[in-house]
């Protein structure tokens, strides 16, 4: 067999190897994961300061430090202004459920097995009780999923002290990121370095152009939604701004999500017909905004995946990886998108691409 066909068959192997000894240790790996993420993200800004001569350590103690703080006030912000929003909801919901009760026909109340207004008031308070008390469940299902996943004690605790040392991780990351790729490369054989990391440096920018410019296209546009609403006289405008924000990363997913809470909550705030048509006017507005000036500037075609490739993504490693895999979909898909680029580019230019077949091997229909 050819040495080369030889050489991928076992890459392949160690590969699947590698990737089976890392689902066997997912509850160590998946915080280190974490780690590496945020220092593939925040190492340029460490590269930066060092082209300005600060030193590697002090760069990552200022990167770090000024990463935590616009954490905490965008937490600080986001916190006290959801929770008054959800304040403001529940005094208003009364009247929400009366316009609600009159404009639904009835047989869809019926449906739904609601005999009067008094039944519907009980399902939004419900509504509303379950997202207050939504971080409490959240921490109860996650200490009982943990309990059940890692199945022993010492295991639990292994797992739940790799999360806590995600800073400790991040800046040793940080600090020998650019040892690391440099060790990495130099473990490449000499004849195939070269193609790789070309291919690499293809792979990095895609990676970037999602990581730096997609999120940063979500952010833009979730501060746009939420100024927006609040301007037109929607409530709870940031919460539904920052949802539907976050949700731009499936394509066209966050403007539908938007479109339909916020003209829900129009109609019925105003009982009339304008204000509905200002909020699908004003998103549809934005997303006009976003398709000629703010991700072509931004991301521009770095990216490279069609609509739906990246919503089969998205549902695939949803489905196969839960959370992490809605976190992780896009990128690792731009990137295999790159490798199968450069695959197709090879087998056009094989001789078996170029192989003809004989008339006389050809079915007649």
């Amino acid at each position: 067999m050819n040495r080369k066909i030889w050489i991928a068959c076992l890459s392949v192997v160690l590969v699947l190897l590698l990737v089976g000894f890392f689902y066997l240790i997912r509850s160590i790996f998946i915080p280190f994961l974490l780690a590496l993420i945020l220092a593939y993200f925040l190492d340029p800004a460490v590269d930066w300061m060092e082209e300005k001569r600060v030193s590697r350590n002090l760069s990552v103690g200022l990167v770090f430090g000024l990463f935590l703080l616009v954490a905490a006030l965008l937490l600080g912000f986001l916190v006290p202004t959801i929770k008054a929003e959800i304040v403001s909801l529940n005094q208003a919901l009364p009247g929400y459920v009366d316009t609600l009760y009159r404009m639904i026909p009835k047989p869809v109340f019926e449906w739904l097995g609601i005999s009067g207004e008094q039944d519907l008031q009980g399902l939004f308070d419900k509504v509303l009780a379950g997202a207050r008390n939504l971080s409490f469940d959240l921490v109860n299902q996650v200490a009982v999923f943990l309990s059940k996943a890692f199945g022993s004690t010492l295991r639990f605790f292994l797992a739940l002290l790799g999360y806590f040392i995600i800073p400790l991780y991040l800046f040793y990351l940080l600090r020998d990121f650019d040892h690391l790729k440099d060790a990495a490369i130099d473990l490449l054989p000499s004849g195939v370095r070269g193609k790789t990391i070309s291919v690499g440096q293809e792979v990095n920018v895609v990676l970037g152009g999602f990581i730096r410019g997609q999120l940063t296209v979500c952010m833009i546009l979730g501060i746009l939604y939420s100024i927006g609403l609040m301007m037109i006289g929607i409530d709870m405008p940031f919460v539904i701004g920052l949802l539907s924000g976050i949700g731009f990363i499936i394509p066209y997913l966050g403007t539908l999500i938007g479109i339909v809470v916020a003209g829900t909550m129009a109609v019925v705030k105003f009982h009339d017909l304008l204000h509905p048509l200002l909020v699908l006017g004003f998103f549809g507005a934005v997303q006009a905004l976003e398709g000629s000036v703010i991700t072509p500037r931004i991301v521009g075609n770095r990216v490279g995946l069609h609509p739906l490739a990246t919503i089969l993504a998205v549902l695939v490693g949803g489905e196969l990886f839960g959370f992490l895999g809605l976190l992780l979909a896009v990128p690792v898909a731009a990137s295999v998108n790159v490798l199968l680029k450069h695959g197709i580019r090879r087998y056009r230019k094989s001789s078996f691409y170029g192989v003809e077949i004989d008339s006389g091997e050809e079915f007649n229909a």
